[in-house]
C-alpha cells in the first residue's frame, strides 16, 4: 500500500540576484523542525537530491558534503509521517527523472489509485503519495504541457490535502496549496539577497529575515522564475477547511496562518478554557512546550498563578523532540518521561495542568503520575482541544477511532462535560475540561465554518468533494 499520510515542513527560495540560498533553505528548515523530525533534505539543480534521517539541525556535520551544494534555487523538507516506513527511501524531496524534484505536505487518501495509474507507464513502484503524484505530473509533462497547465491536469486527480514544492532542472520554482487550503503555506521576500521565499509557516520567514508577503490562496500554484512571481489558479475557489489543531499544537507560536497570530490564538483559548471549566486551583502550569500560551491565558483569566512546573531536558539528546510526531508510540513515551517535575511548584498545592490536546491518552497518564509523585495535593487537566473521536485522513496521526481515547471511553452521543468526566478517570486526573468546537472557534478568530473540525464531530459533509466514498464510510464506522 503507498504512504499515504505525512504532515511536513516545506522551505524554497530563489534569488533574482544570483545569491546562493541553501544557507537560507537549511535555516528555514530548522525553523520548521517542529513540523517533522523524522528526516530532511534539500535539492538544489544540477546535483542530487541530498536526505538525512533525524533532525536538521544535524545538517552542520554533512558540512563537508554540502559545501559543494549550491545554487540560486533550492527546496527543502522535514518530515513527519504517520503512517508507513520511516526510513530514507522515503525522505523527500524525491527526484522525478531529469525534470524536477518535488517535496509535500499534506495526504493524499487517493494515493493507491494515483500509483497504480503511473506503475505501468514507468515500471517504477510508489513508495509514497508524493512519488506517486511525482509520477503522474511527470506524464502530464512529458505530453508537451507546461508546468502550470501540468499541475492543473493533476490537480483534477489528486484527492486530499497537500502543499507542494517543485524545483524543476531550469531552477524556476513552483509551489501549490490546495483549493481547501487544510495546510498552511506562505510567500516571502528577502530584501538583501533579492529573494523569493515560501515556507509553510511564517516563522521560517522571520528566521530568514524575509518580511512575510502573504497566504498562497487554496487553490493557487505560485512560480518563482525570470520574470519575478507569477501565478495562476488551478481550481475554482470554494469553502475552506483550514485544520483547527494547527492552531492549538502543530504550527509554531511566532507563526500567523490564515491572517491569525498562533500565539494570541492559544493565549485566548487558554481564557476561554478557564471561562467554561470555572475551576479552582493554586498553580497553573503548562505541559511543554505548545501548552505554555494556552497556560498564561488561563492564569490571567481565572487570576491562579501560573508557573513552571514541568521541564524538557533540553540538554539531553531527546530535548527538542515533540511526543505526539514521534512515529511509534514507545518513543512517544521516552519523549514524555523525560519532562522533569519541578517539585517546589508542585508539592502540597492542588495543581491545574495545561494541555493543548489529549489524542491516545498516554502522555497524559504518565504526565498526572510523575505530579502526583512530586507531591501534588490534587491534579486536574485542562485541554485546550475538544474532544478527539474520528480519524484525521488530511495528514494528522489520528488514524483509526480505536486508538482515540474518547472513542476508547465514551460514547459518541456523550456531551463534552460527560466525555470529560470519563477520561478523567481512565488518565487519573481528579478532574478534567475539555474545550468545545465553539470556544475554540472563538479563540482561533476565524469562522467556524472556514475551519475542519471532523476529527471531533464527524462531520465529513466538508470534505466530499476531496474524500473518497470509502474513506468517509470507514470514518463513520
Amino acid at each position: 500500500m503507498t504512504e499515504k499520510k505525512e504532515k511536513c515542513g516545506l522551505f524554497a527560495a530563489r534569488s533574482s540576484s544570483g545569491a546562493d540560498v541553501v544557507p537560507m533553505t537549511l535555516q528555514g528548515l530548522e525553523a520548521q523542525q517542529h513540523r517533522g523530525q523524522e528526516s530532511w533534505g534539500i535539492s538544489v539543480p544540477g546535483k542530487p537530491v541530498f536526505t538525512r534521517m533525524g533532525l536538521v539541525t544535524g545538517w552542520h556535520l554533512e558540512a563537508d558534503t554540502l559545501s559543494s551544494y549550491s545554487g540560486k534555487s533550492a527546496i527543502g523538507h522535514v518530515r513527519y509521517s504517520t503512517t508507513g516506513r520511516s526510513v530514507i527511501e522515503n525522505a523527500q524531496p524525491i527526484q522525478v527523472g531529469s525534470e524536477f524534484s518535488i517535496a509535500h505536505n499534506g495526504t493524499l487518501v487517493n494515493a493507491d489509485e494515483i500509483s497504480a495509474s503511473v506503475a505501468p507507464e514507468f515500471g517504477r513502484p510508489c513508495e509514497s503519495d508524493t512519488l506517486a503524484a511525482g509520477l503522474r505530473l511527470q506524464h502530464f509533462l512529458q505530453e508537451g504541457r507546461g508546468m502550470f497547465e501540468a499541475f492543473k491536469s493533476l490537480s483534477v486527480e489528486l484527492v486530499g490535502a497537500y502543499c507542494f514544492a517543485i524545483l524543476d532542472s531550469s531552477g524556476m520554482i513552483y509551489v501549490a496549496r490546495d483549493p481547501r487550503g487544510y495546510r498552511p503555506l506562505c510567500l516571502g521576500w528577502q530584501e538583501d539577497s533579492g529573494t523569493f521565499v515560501a515556507a509553510s509557516e511564517s516563522c521560517a520567514l522571520a528566521s530568514v529575515g524575509a518580511d512575510f508577503i502573504r497566504d498562497v490562496e487554496p487553490g493557487e500554484i505560485v512560480r518563482f522564475g525570470d520574470a519575478g512571481v507569477e501565478s495562476i489558479r488551478f481550481a475554482p475557489r470554494m469553502a475552506t477547511a483550514y485544520c483547527s489543531f494547527e492552531y492549538t499544537y502543530f504550527a509554531h507560536p511566532s507563526s500567523r496562518l490564515n491572517g491569525v497570530s498562533v500565539y494570541e490564538a492559544r493565549k485566548k483559548v487558554g481564557r476561554v478554557l478557564a471561562k467554561k471549566s470555572q475551576t479552582t486551583g493554586d498553580v497553573v502550569i503548562p505541559v511543554p512546550d505548545s501548552a505554555r500560551p494556552s497556560a498564561l491565558g488561563f492564569a490571567l483569566e481565572s487570576g491562579i498563578p501560573m508557573d513552571e512546573g514541568l521541564m524538557k531536558d533540553r540538554y539531553g539528546r531527546k530535548g527538542s523532540i515533540r511526543s505526539f510526531i514521534e512515529p511509534e508510540q514507545p518513543r512517544r513515551e521516552e519523549v514524555v518521561r523525560r519532562i522533569i517535575p519541578i517539585k517546589e511548584t508542585i508539592k502540597g498545592r492542588d495543581v491545574i495542568v495545561i494541555d493543548d490536546s489529549v489524542v491516545r491518552g498516554t502522555s497524559s497518564r504518565i504526565i498526572i503520575d510523575s505530579l502526583r509523585r512530586a507531591g501534588a495535593k490534587s491534579v486536574k487537566m485542562a485541554v485546550t482541544f475538544p474532544p478527539i473521536r474520528h480519524p484525521c485522513f488530511m495528514g494528522i496521526d489520528f488514524p483509526s477511532r480505536e486508538e482515540l481515547l474518547a472513542h476508547e471511553v465514551a460514547r459518541d452521543d456523550d456531551t463534552t462535560s460527560e466525555t470529560a468526566s470519563k477520561v478523567a478517570n481512565a488518565i487519573g486526573a481528579d478532574e478534567f475540561f475539555y474545550n468545545d468546537i465553539e470556544g475554540l472557534g472563538e479563540a482561533i478568530g476565524l469562522p467556524r465554518d472556514s475551519l475542519c473540525f471532523a476529527c471531533v464531530n464527524g462531520d465529513y459533509s466538508k470534505l466530499s468533494t476531496t474524500l473518497p466514498v470509502k474513506a468517509q464510510e470507514q470514518a463513520k464506522t
